[in-house]
């Protein structure tokens, strides 16, 4: 889409991952998992012109979540999460959106897909938007998340893996961390080269 706005900005002590997505014919954008630092990113937005109208959590970890009190008080913006894990964000009722499994969201012009991927988290959730998946916690490049925290479960994850790997080989992944050289990797690349989706993929 020529008119896709999107910035991948690094944050944080723990090496987080936030995105900025959007359409830069509306200038409207969505926040990707706020937290850290986001007056920073609200700096950056308002400097490319854009005005955050949405923010979207792939899950409720601290890590990803932290700034979502300051992003609706600077902006009184929506929070989209999904229902799974809305419980965890009662401060903010009147603010959420509970999210579901291909539910599409409308930033501009810009859609959303929102596919449930549980594993990390129960209400894990990638977003995909033309060729972007943003993964959150769920696919990593040459990697997967944890599953051994609260919510977590190997049997959902491997097929939550599973099903990204369905995906376009040519979709661009991603994460919600910088970890490893790579900022970003691409759903092929994953399939040949990620031993945790290798093993989901071939059911080994």
């Amino acid at each position: 889409m020529n008119n896709l706005y999107f910035k991948q900005l690094e944050v944080g002590h723990m090496a987080n991952f936030v995105y900025l997505i959007g359409d830069l014919k509306s200038k409207q954008c969505a926040m990707v998992d706020p937290a850290w630092d986001v007056g920073s990113v609200l700096r950056k937005a308002e400097a490319d012109g854009m005005k955050i109208t949405a923010g979207l959590l792939t899950h409720t970890h601290f890590d990803h979540a932290n700034g979502v009190e300051e992003l609706i008080r600077k902006t009184g913006c929506k929070i989209y999460v999904h229902k799974d894990e809305a419980k965890y964000l009662k401060e903010f009722t009147e603010h959420i959106v509970e999210t579901h499994d291909g539910m599409k969201i409308r930033i501009g012009e810009v859609e959303l897909e929102v596919l449930h991927t549980p594993g990390h988290t129960e209400g894990a959730q990638c977003f995909l938007s033309g060729d972007i998946l943003l993964s959150g916690d769920t696919l990593f490049p040459g990697a997967c998340g944890r599953c051994d925290l609260p919510g977590g479960d190997e049997r959902k994850m491997a097929k939550s893996l599973k099903r990204l790997s369905g995906l376009d080989e040519k979709i661009r992944v991603y994460s919600g961390h910088a970890y490893g050289e790579a900022s970003s990797s691409t759903i092929g690349i994953e399939k040949r080269n990620n031993p945790f989706m290798q093993k989901a993929w071939t059911g080994g």
